[in-house]
This record gives structure tokens, C-alpha cells and sequence, in this order.
């Protein structure tokens, strides 16, 4: 079964004809010349409208009654379903796994983070700008109601409800700027930057000065490759390599847990199709390489790397060394080889944390502690810390913790992940792994 495993996104926003679709196309190439998979999401705001037409075939379909028609040809697919009111947009996001990022023009309430775009030659961005700026020089918080603004009226905080004090007392200095009969500004009242906006995009001096008093950055209308860069490094799915550990002794399981047969198949051929598809480089690290070599033509697309441990002493300290060690890329999520519930989706989780927060460890925890081989380890962070707890005579993986930045994933975010949960039973014995293969083919 394939593993779908959610992509990341962000919104570009706007108001009408302020440049958002010539923008998004631009970005877009960028970004695909950079080497990414890109996807996207438009919001029309009309409704009835339609992709297919009268005369053809598929339009007959739907004509003739089908809730849903799919078109395909060499090379393309389209579906056209249809819906009972306006489909939400983390549902569509649900439905488009597996892009690197996904670009959404619209949405300026779905939650997602949005980079807001005002041009000079759009009326109506101009006076977006205007009520933007003035409620930053008067140190309302970025989500006020700026529309209170347009009314004469206390704003209130989107976040809390608490009304925020006016400079002055009885009068409204923005009343001056922003009489309360202008009729236009109810047209904007809806299209104001809110809380979740992270870049301004605009050739208006007043936006540009907003966003540098709420410390967002601010592009150029031309600055294609400046804002490429900008959602390269905050927003889009991180290059990382997976590691698979398959050193251990397996005292337990009393043979390799590698190539104990699961389910029909070796067991690590199992953890290679689970994790295989997010990784960029895969790693296993084995003391057995001759006998996981089967492995190469078993996933030839995948240039699986075996590698031996980098210490000639065992343990978990050891283990997770050489996966650093051998790493190509700067994310490395380590996996053990006996998790027979292994999480693609959860390793993207890992991933994309570890680039919103900086940390050097993204780590699982819950009632039991930490689960430090289903997490997600920053090369460059961790190397030092690690060599210097091995130093130390140090074997256990959480040794170094204290030295690193640690961002721990509770497990309600697991869950938000892999709603099933389970993604961290592994089998020790042979009982062990009887008793889930049996679970599975019962499934089955």
C-alpha cells in the first residue's frame, strides 16, 4: 500500500487584480527550477463554474447524472465531482500527498500561513495599506481587527477578544485618516492582513514600512527569486535522509531482525517501502551487508546505502553516530528496523518542525519518555554533542540531549499524524513478531 504522506503548503493572498495568479505562476517556475515538486490550489470565489463543456464527452457524463467523472489521457487526469457546499481547504490538502509544496492562491482563512500581496496600481491594495500601516504605528498587534479601524471603533484582538486601548483618550487618532462614512472600505473588510500573514509582497512604501515594524519580511513585486527563497527555506518539505537501523545484535529475536521473515518478506523490506518515499538518500546501517545487498535490485530507484558502524563497540549512542556520520543531508531521521509501524508521514512531521523551530532534535514523547529512533536529528547540531558524550564512555541515545536544542512532539501531535497511532511498537522476540504479523493478516 502506498504511503501518503501530507505536503506541506502555503497561501498567497490578495485582494482583486493584485497580482496574486501572475505572482503564484512566477513563484512556482522558480520553484520548479530549484528542483522542487510543486503543486497548487486555486479558490474560485464564483459559483458554478466548470472545467468541462457542453459537446464533450465527459460533459455528457455528468449531464446524464454522474456525481463524478474522472478524464484521463497519456500523461493527465482531471476529476470533476460534485460537492455539497464549498469543500474545506485542508480537505483538498489531504487529497494532494506527496508534493514538496503546494502552492495555494486564496484561502485566506484556512489556517494556512499566507504571503499578502499590494500593488500600487490596485486601488483597493493602496487603501488595504493605508489601514495596515497606521494600526503598525500605533503598535496594534499583527491579527488585530484592522477593519474596527475603518469605523472609528476599538479594535479587538482576533485572538482573545480583549478590546486594545486607543492612544489617547476619547478620540480616535485613525479616525483622522480613516473617516468612518468611507464607503469602500467595507469592500476590504474581509481582506486585511491577519495573523497568519509571514511576507508581505508590494512596491507600496506604507506595506513595506508595516511589515518591518511587525519584523516580516517584504518583497519586491519583482523579487521572484527572493520570495522562491523565502518559501524554499520556511515552508517547503525538507531534503533529509532516513536511516534504518539494522546493527543490533538481536539477542531477543536470537537471529538478524533485519532478515527475519514478515508477513512473507524480509522484515526490513517492509521498514525500506514504509519510509522509502520521503527519503531523499536512504541509508541502513548494518553490520551484515553482504546478506542486505538483496536490497539493491529488491528497490533499485532508491540507491540504498549500506553502511557499517563507524565505532567498534556496540550500542544505541554508537549506532546513531554512524547515521550522522554517514548522512548526506542536513535532516537525518533515524528509524529502528524492528518498528513495524514506521511513519512516513510522521518522519515529514519530524521534519517540518525542525525547520519551524530551529531545534536540533525533534523528538516523540509521551507517557514512556522519549522515543529517540523514530526522530528527527539535525547532522550538523547533533555531531558535536554526540562525539563528546561518546567521549564521555556514554552508550545511551539520549545522552547528548542536554548539550542540543530539543523540541519534543507530544504525542497528541503524533496522533494528528497517524491518528491510529502505534507508530512506535517494535517486536523484540519471535512472540512479538508473531503476534502482529497475526493483527495484519487478520486485516487483511
Amino acid at each position: 500500500m502506498a504511503v501518503e504522506v501530507p505536503s506541506p503548503a502555503v497561501s498567497i493572498v490578495g485582494r482583486h487584480n493584485s497580482g496574486k495568479t501572475t505572482l503564484i505562476e512566477r513563484v512556482i517556475a522558480e520553484l520548479v527550477a530549484r528542483g522542487h515538486d510543486v503543486g497548487s490550489v486555486k479558490h474560485h470565489s464564483h459559483v458554478g463554474f466548470d472545467i468541462d463543456y457542453p459537446g464533450k464527452d465527459s460533459y455528457r457524463h455528468r449531464a446524464a447524472g454522474a456525481s463524478e467523472t474522472v478524464i484521463a489521457a497519456p500523461g493527465q487526469m482531471a476529476r470533476i465531482k460534485t460537492v455539497e457546499g464549498e469543500v474545506e481547504c485542508d480537505e483538498i490538502l489531504r487529497t494532494m500527498p506527496g508534493h514538496d509544496i503546494v502552492i495555494v492562491e486564496g484561502y485566506r482563512k484556512s489556517g494556512l500561513p499566507t504571503i499578502e500581496i499590494m500593488r500600487s496600481g490596485n486601488d483597493a491594495d493602496a487603501r488595504v495599506a493605508q489601514v495596515f500601516a497606521e494600526g503598525a504605528r500605533l503598535g496594534w498587534p499583527l491579527g488585530t481587527d484592522f477593519t474596527q479601524m475603518t469605523r472609528g471603533m476599538v479594535p479587538v484582538d482576533e485572538h482573545d477578544g480583549d478590546e486594545i486601548p486607543m492612544h489617547g483618550e476619547g478620540d480616535n487618532p485613525v479616525t483622522e485618516h480613516f473617516p468612518t462614512q468611507a464607503p469602500d472600505y467595507d469592500d476590504i473588510s474581509n481582506k486585511l492582513p491577519m495573523a497568519g500573514t509571514e511576507a508581505i509582497v508590494t512596491d507600496i512604501p506604507d506595506a513595506a514600512e508595516a511589515a518591518k515594524i511587525y519584523g516580516i519580511p517584504a518583497f519586491a513585486l519583482d523579487d521572484v527569486a527572493g520570495l522562491a527563497e523565502f518559501i524554499e527555506m520556511t515552508y517547503v518539505r525538507p531534503r533529509l535522509t532516513v536511516v534504518i537501523q539494522a546493527g543490533g545484535e538481536s539477542r531477543r529475536m536470537g537471529r538478524s531482525k533485519a532478515t527475519v521473515p514478515f508477513l512473507g518478506r524480509p522484515l526490513i523490506c517492509r521498514l525500506v517501502e514504509r519510509l522509502g518515499p520521503v527519503a531523499d538518500d536512504l541509508i541502513i546501517t548494518t553490520n551484515e551487508p553482504d546478506n542486505l545487498v538483496f536490497l539493491h535490485s529488491e528497490f533499485p530507484d532508491l540507491r540504498i546505502q549500506l553502511v557499517c558502524d563507524a565505532a567498534d563497540y556496540r550500542g544505541a549512542l554508537p549506532g546513531l553516530y554512524t547515521a550522522l556520520q554517514a548522512a548526506r543531508n542536513p535532516y537525518v531521521a533515524i528509524v529502528a528496523c524492528d518498528m513495524v509501524f514506521a511513519s512516513a508521514a510522521l518522519v515529514v512531521a519530524e521534519a517540518l518542525e525542525m525547520k519551524r523551530t530551529g531545534a536540533d532534535v525533534v523528538v516523540p514523547a509521551n507517557k514512556h519518555g522519549y522515543e529517540p529512533f523514530h526522530a528527527m536529528y539535525n547532522r550538523m547540531g547533533c555531531l558535536p554533542a554526540v562525539r563528546k558524550a561518546l567521549s564521555r564512555g556514554d552508550r545511551r541515545a539520549q545522552s547528548f540531549f542536554d548539550d542540543v536544542n530539543v523540541q519534543e512532539l507530544p504525542q497528541s501531535k503524533v496522533l494528528e499524524v497517524e491518528p491510529m497511532g502505534g507508530c512506535f511498537v517494535n517486536v523484540n522476540t519471535p512472540e512479538e513478531l508473531a503476534a502482529v504479523e497475526a493483527t495484519l493478516s487478520e486485516k487483511e
